[in-house]
């Protein structure tokens, strides 16, 4: 796994900066003394200045300039990688990779929803200050990148400012294509469905779990009463506007049963959505804490899986197997199948190795 969390020690003068400031690799260089990276501070200082960093060896403090002594697990990082550094702890989070093409920023903590496998467990904290972040660094991402993704939490509880960064990337980013990861209840909401399009977006999409086609079952997934109604409200919402629209139902053992009648569901009702995908459970978060409660094995349901799919297809929809090893999955089902994990938590067993 590549870490994007890490740790920095601070040297030399600074001048007067927030708590938290973000900084971008200007450069890199090897030498004698190891590796080291130019980064410039554009967001939480008053005017933009360099910083010299290195990798667990500080960098030499000539004429008492500003220098960064990062955690050598960062040392992946390169031009125009964006990093937001604490100083006060010293916690580093790498918020962009140039390399990567699975970006995504964490708009929020907050959520409405109290979801069984939550990856993310949702805080009850102000955290606006992760928008400001967001809104500093759009304008300062390569113009050629391929797709950013909006994650939280709950984007939406942010109200316009999620719409803000929306808008801000069609500005900077007129060629990336954004993806936002929402519970979608918010867009039951007419005026806000109204606000969401009126970007006008060439190239946004909104991912939007749905677990069950009874509603009590997605309810209790998401611990949270009314869930479902307002879901799929949102979802009729964003379509009637001409919004494009991903469904995503992660599969476990509350969700399994009832998946072919899911999938005929909306192939009844929900037919005009752009994309389903059938995601496998990811051990992270809640998942871990709640895994004896969720856990199935692939190999017990693989003939539900290619009987929701092809129920899917044979409708004419998009449809997409995530988180799902080929080897495990039936073979009229992998062509459904799609590298989906993140670069940054891609591990395999060795057994895989041939």
């Amino acid at each position: 796994m590549i870490p994007l969390l890490g740790q920095a020690a601070l040297g030399g003068d600074w001048p007067d900066t927030d708590q938290t400031i973000l900084l971008q690799v200007s450069g890199t260089t090897d030498d004698d003394r190891g590796q080291h990276i130019a980064l410039n501070c554009f967001h939480g200082c008053k005017t933009e200045f360099g910083v010299q960093a290195g990798f667990d060896e500080q960098p030499s403090q000539e004429g008492g300039n500003p220098v960064l002594t990062l955690s050598s697990s960062l040392g992946h990082l390169t031009n125009s990688d964006i990093i937001a550094v604490n100083r006060k702890s010293g916690r580093t989070r790498v918020l962009f990779r140039r390399n990567s093409p699975h970006n995504s920023l964490l708009v929020t903590e907050r959520c409405d929803n109290y979801c069984l496998m939550c990856s993310q467990p949702p805080r009850n904290v102000n955290d606006d200050a992760l928008v400001d972040e967001i809104l500093a660094l759009i304008p300062r991402l390569p113009t050629d990148l391929q797709e950013i993704g909006f994650t939280g939490g709950e984007p939406t509880l942010t109200g316009q400012r999620i719409v803000d960064a929306i808008q801000s990337c069609k500005a900077s980013l007129p060629d990336t294509a954004v993806h936002v990861l929402t519970n979608g209840r918010r867009f039951s909401d007419p005026e806000y469905a109204q606000s969401w399009a009126n970007v006008d977006h060439p190239d946004l999409m909104a991912g939007i779990p749905v677990y069950s086609d009874v509603s009590y079952i997605h309810d209790f997934v998401v611990q949270a009463e009314g869930a479902y109604d307002q879901t799929i409200r949102g979802i009729f919402n964003l379509k009637r506007l001409g919004q494009r629209v991903e469904m995503r139902v992660v599969i476990h053992r509350h969700t399994i049963d009832r998946l072919e009648q899911l999938a005929t569901f909306i192939t009844r009702n929900l037919a005009f959505v752009d994309h389903v995908a059938l995601m496998g459970l990811e051990l992270m978060g809640f998942a871990i804490a709640n895994q004896d409660d969720l856990w199935i094995e692939l190999e017990d349901y693989g003939q539900t899986i290619s009987e929701a799919a092809q129920i899917l297809s044979e409708a004419g929809l998009t449809v997409s197997l995530y988180n799902m090893p080929l080897c495990l999955l039936e073979p009229r089902a992998r062509p459904f199948a799609v590298a989906s994990i993140s670069d940054w938590k891609r591990e395999y067993w060795p057994e895989c190795d041939s």
